[in-house]
């Protein structure tokens, strides 16, 4: 496990590398905003989801989107379930053997200022089979400042678009996100932006 990790770890700063070329940040931004004093933060979830006989009546997982980075989802082979929302209407996401699902969590959408949209996703309970999931996250530390990078925000601003994104302790917004995580995010950055206008944070 600790190798399986370790893997895992070095092929979310590679993807994230990779969405910096794509955005036009400089290689290396993205791992860097996610330093706090410690570096960054990963860990890994195992789910079960056993099967349900009345899946009319139960939410195998309500939808939401992460609070994080960067999410690799290793899907059990067989049994399906996992659901995100694209363009309004909810798609399946087919079980698929030896294949990473990458999702994409709030952190990147402030961080990019929306160039990246955190993903909204849910689990559906199935009647036939258990469902088994490894969910490895790449997240910012936890005293990690968290902000639109400039070079986007300027970009932006140079195409009259106003910044919507706030700016806060990456610890402050969990701690937000334990309360709302199942609501819309837009409310969590809402209550972000008004805590900085409360109390601005100084920037390393």
């Amino acid at each position: 496990m600790k190798e399986f990790a370790v893997k895992l770890e070095k092929l979310a700063e590679e993807l994230l590398d990779l969405f910096c070329e794509n955005i036009g940040l400089e290689k290396g931004y993205l791992k860097k905003a996610f330093y706090g004093a410690k570096g960054p933060t990963f860990g890994t979830k195992v789910s079960n989801y056993p099967p349900c006989p009345t899946p009319d009546k139960i939410k195998g997982l309500r939808a939401h989107t992460d609070a994080g980075g960067i999410i690799l989802l290793f899907q059990d082979p067989v049994v399906g379930g996992l659901q995100l929302l694209k363009d309004g209407e909810w798609v399946d996401v087919p079980p698929l053997r030896h294949s990473i699902v990458i999702n994409l969590g709030d952190q990147l959408e402030v961080i990019t200022n929306g160039k990246y949209k955190s993903v909204e996703h849910r689990v559906i309970a199935q009647t036939d089979g258990t469902r088994m999931s490894l969910a490895s996250f790449y997240n910012p530390g936890s005293d990690a400042v968290i902000y639109p990078a400039p070079a986007l925000v300027e970009k932006e601003a140079e195409e009259k678009n106003k910044q919507v994104y706030p700016k806060f302790v990456f610890e402050e917004y969990m701690k937000l996100y334990a309360g709302l995580k199942f609501q819309a995010k837009e409310p969590r950055f809402e209550a972000m932006k008004a805590m900085e206008a409360t109390a601005p944070i100084a920037t390393a």
